[in-house]
């Protein structure tokens, strides 16, 4: 795999910098949405992993945990809309920037938005349905990515699902050449930069906690996943 052979760990993203240039930051946020609707896959973590959950007559709660300009928590509130389910979101993330784009987006019924850290939500006590993030992993030092998934646990009632690049040579080629059109944002150069940062399945479940599976689960992503039920046996 050559320069993708062990993960990148000194790289850093320009948008995670207190100093990056505002314009460019919120097109990134803008970007966004189409880059995951495109290469995500949340469809169908939805469709397999989120929509057997919910109930038509039972309203349901999902954390978005680290949601960024709050894409993927309308997306999800959209799709629940559509096959009759309640959904009620919380987008979280401890990043100012962050939150205040997804606070300025067209209010979506059943959506919020909050500036704070998980570890907060857990000390006031709070429970979600389901816990979710998306390309957020790889974000993390040892410790917050162990703190993370500590407080997944605490907070999920029934199910927690993180979402993360997969490090691959693939993923890296087609990306760059995909993105090549995406210009006067952080989305090519951080979106390469995250592959670099990226796990693969084998190291992801070698850092994960008991009761927590780490699934491949399409030819860019892996996911880890943690159930309730499942973690107690």
């Amino acid at each position: 795999m050559g320069m993708l052979g062990a993960r990148d760990t000194n790289a850093v993203e320009e948008m995670d910098r207190p100093d990056c240039d505002p314009e460019r930051l919120d097109r990134t946020y803008r970007q966004f949405a189409l880059v995951n609707r495109a290469i995500s896959g949340w469809h169908g973590l939805y469709r397999t992993r989120l929509r057997p959950l919910l109930s038509p007559g039972v309203p349901s709660t999902l954390l978005d945990i680290g949601c960024g300009g709050g894409d993927l928590a309308l997306m999800l509130a959209g799709w629940a809309a559509r096959d009759g389910f309640r959904l009620d979101i919380t987008g979280l993330d401890p990043d100012p920037r962050a939150y205040s784009f997804a606070e300025h987006r067209r209010p979506v019924q059943g959506v919020r938005f909050r500036q704070a850290m998980s570890a907060e939500l857990v000390a006031e006590g709070q429970a979600f349905d389901l816990v979710i993030s998306n390309h957020v992993l790889h974000h993390l030092s040892d410790a917050e990515l162990q703190g993370l998934l500590t407080d997944s646990v605490k907070l999920a009632r029934r199910l927690a699902v993180h979402n993360d690049l997969r490090r691959n040579a693939l993923a890296y080629a087609l990306f760059g050449a995909g993105a090549l059109p995406m210009t006067g944002s952080y989305i090519r150069g951080d979106g390469l930069t995250s592959i670099r940062r990226s796990y693969t399945v084998a190291e992801l479940a070698a850092v994960a906690p008991a009761g927590w599976q780490a699934e491949r689960h399409s030819p860019f992503h892996c996911v880890l996943t943690y159930s309730p039920d499942t973690g107690r046996e």
